[in-house]
């Protein structure tokens, strides 16, 4: 059975692994104008401070039904309107991944972990 994020072609499979939907994820949320960063917690910041920028942050999940869901924590710039920001970066994430990869993609979750100065 092959799922979704494998594809067979006439010289082999093509396999998307879970951290590149995540990077295209956190790239995409991060052309978004208002949003500081993806991840906010304490030990993401100490790993983007020893240069090691994490992508742990966000979840990828591929269900049975071969479709795709993404967990994505978020922190906002101080001063933009949080659902506004959050919608964009779910409809930017989607265009992403849809034109990158051509996945289902069925939930993109969006968790607001803080607000910082620009």
């Amino acid at each position: 059975m092959t799922h979704r994020d494998e594809s067979r072609t006439d010289l082999g499979t093509i396999k998307i692994h879970k951290k590149v939907i995540a990077s295209i994820a956190s790239l995409a949320a991060l052309e978004i104008e208002g949003v500081k960063s993806v991840g906010g917690d304490f030990k993401s910041g100490l790993l983007e401070l020893i240069g090691k920028k994490s992508l742990s942050a966000i979840k990828v999940e591929i269900g049975a039904n071969e479709d795709v869901r993404v967990d994505m924590p978020l922190v906002i710039k101080y001063g933009y309107n949080i659902p506004e920001v959050a919608n964009k970066v779910q409809e930017s994430v989607r265009n992403s991944l849809e034109k990158m990869t051509n996945l289902s993609i069925k939930d993109i979750n969006i968790n607001v972990q803080a607000i910082e100065r620009g």
